[in-house]
């Protein structure tokens, strides 16, 4: 296992704001819904600023793949079940 997918299987680095965001995208992932700005937060009940900074966020830890103007689940190691 490289350090960086090491890094991807704890989820308590992550904030709690950044796990809500991370399960709205999953959410809807697995709905084969969009997982966009206003999706996430519309379903969380975040602001659209605070949602763009924790995908932002979780992007660049490679926790989530934009695509278009939706975001995807990236790599991880650890179960989901919705």
């Amino acid at each position: 296992m490289r350090e960086d997918e090491e890094s991807l299987g704890d989820a308590q680095e992550m904030s709690g704001t950044e796990l809500t965001v991370y399960e709205a995208v999953a959410a809807l992932n697995v709905d084969e819904r969009s997982a966009t700005v206003s999706a996430v937060a519309e379903m969380t009940a975040l602001g659209e600023d605070d949602v763009r900074r924790c995908l932002g966020t979780l992007v660049e830890g490679g926790r989530l793949v934009p695509k278009g103007d939706a975001y995807l689940l990236g790599a991880h190691d650890w179960g989901l079940e919705y």
